[in-house]
């Protein structure tokens, strides 16, 4: 005999075992046990509050709620399919604990308002966690960037050396991009953290419920001020996986630079031992697998986001049932970008640049040709015509495979009479990278003002 559902006074039958294992969601939503047992707690306190329960139901309730929790947490509590979720496990094993106290929580509530401030409080815990991630990733890269502000490297455009930058320059790019993921996740807290507990199934309810009050228990900034949008909608659960698939596209990019670096075409960096793998039958293979897995898990997370707009883009107002397909992308996600973040954040701990290679490359592929043209338009020589006039010089490099501090001064003089033997100074990289002295430059000057910048900022968060 199935356990008797709090639902069934309306059904004559038992329902049928493929129907349960069909509709089940214990599988994967006993994760949310933990905000369950808080929420039933804030509302039971203000029902109490309220005069809808008594002091004793109160203190049985949250007796009984405080031993569920340990059982669950020392993995004896027994979840049951047929109860269907965690809401209707815990408030069960509940009911059998305390008796008619128990019975008496759900007053004034519906699954559908219980579910969303479940999720709501889940989504805001980890949300709190990403951000402390993403903060100390943070600070290994702007460590990073202070130390390698000298270190000369190509800068791509199409894969191809464009002009030379720092590495250090390059080190705050990556940051950049997870500042932003920061700020985003930040916001998206915002709109998370409203309370939907008392919008009841729908309507709200006829008991004298205090929202304020059971928001404030529970940390959230406010309360939903419908009912029917506070059910109904997972449009915060869509958001927050948006910002979750820009962090592991921002994280797929670098992962991507990490790949190619560490290759023998590049040979920029050596990502560490602990962080790589061997091949099982190449003896002399290091394989970038962080990096690789990073980028092949971006692709789960976004297509996470997907799976979440499909899910609500035809829903009517107000709770379906579909929107329990909400939590395993939620929790996949949430999952796949912790783990991404725990683990670079700890291998770029143990990486090594090879500022050697770094330096070679940025002398190959005339990345000071920029320069050159600038000094040519600080001459006087309109700047389309100094791109002309570089351009036939880089040309005669490459037929006669010198590099550009290489080619003699006479001839650079064929193609322009404004070229001086001072042209040599701006043809070094290092001379390329300091004349970029202004903020968002490459110059080593402002990476080191840059970099203490970002570190003040990161600073002022929770460490």
């Amino acid at each position: 005999m199935n356990p008797k559902k709090p639902w069934g006074g309306r059904f004559s039958g038992d329902t049928d075992s493929l129907m349960e294992s069909f509709s089940e969601s214990v599988s994967f939503d006993w994760r949310l046990y933990q905000q369950d047992i808080r929420g039933s707690i804030a509302h039971a306190r203000m029902l109490c509050r309220v005069g809808v329960l008594t002091d004793t139901d109160f203190d049985a309730i949250e007796s009984g709620l405080g031993a569920i929790e340990s059982e669950i947490e020392s993995g004896k509590f027994p979840w049951a399919e047929s109860l269907e979720d965690v809401h209707m496990n815990i408030e069960a094993a509940l009911t059998d604990r305390i008796g008619d106290a128990g019975k008496r929580l759900h007053t004034g509530r519906s699954r559908n308002d219980q579910v969303a401030t479940d999720m709501r409080l889940y989504l805001r815990d980890g949300i709190d966690r990403l951000t402390l991630l993403l903060t100390q990733l943070q600070r290994v890269l702007v460590n990073l960037a202070v130390e390698e502000a000298d270190t000369i490297m190509p800068g791509f455009t199409h894969m191809q050396s464009a002009q030379p930058v720092t590495l250090g320059h390059h080190l705050l790019a990556w940051n950049e991009m997870l500042e932003r993921d920061y700020q985003r996740l930040m916001d998206c807290r915002r709109r998370v953290n409203v309370c939907p507990l008392g919008a009841a199934a729908l309507a709200g309810t006829s008991y004298p419920i205090d929202r304020h009050m059971t928001a404030k228990e529970l940390g959230f900034d406010d309360v939903s001020v419908n009912s029917l949008d506070a059910v109904s909608d997972r449009d915060f659960v869509v958001e927050f996986n948006a910002a979750a698939a820009l962090i592991a596209m921002h994280l797929s990019r670098v992962a991507e630079e990490l790949v190619l670096w560490s290759g023998d075409g590049f040979g920029f960096v050596d990502l560490g031992d602990a962080f790589c793998t061997g091949s099982s039958i190449m003896p002399q293979k290091k394989n970038p697998d962080v990096a690789e897995l990073t980028r092949g898990k971006s692709g789960r997370v976004s297509g996470n986001l997907m799976a979440l707009l499909m899910l609500m883009k035809g829903q009517p107002l107000a709770y379906n049932r579909d929107n329990q397909e909400d939590k395993e992308p939620l929790f996949d996600s949430l999952d796949t970008v912790e783990a991404c973040l725990q683990v670079f954040a700890a291998m770029f701990s143990q990486i090594s640049f090879h500022r050697e290679a770094m330096y070679r490359a940025a002398s190959n592929g005339y990345a000071t040709a920029t320069d050159l043209a600038d000094y040519l338009v600080r001459k006087g020589v309109p700047f389309r015509d100094a791109h002309e006039v570089v351009g036939k010089v880089v040309g005669l490099a490459i037929e006669d495979r010198v590099t550009l501090e290489q080619v003699p001064l006479s001839v650079m003089q064929r193609f322009s009479d404004m070229i001086e033997s001072d042209v040599y100074d701006v043809l070094t990289l290092e001379g390329s990278v300091a004349a970029r002295d202004h903020i968002g430059g490459t110059a080593p000057r402002q990476v080191k003002i840059a970099a203490n910048n970002a570190a003040s900022q990161l600073d002022g968060r929770p460490a």
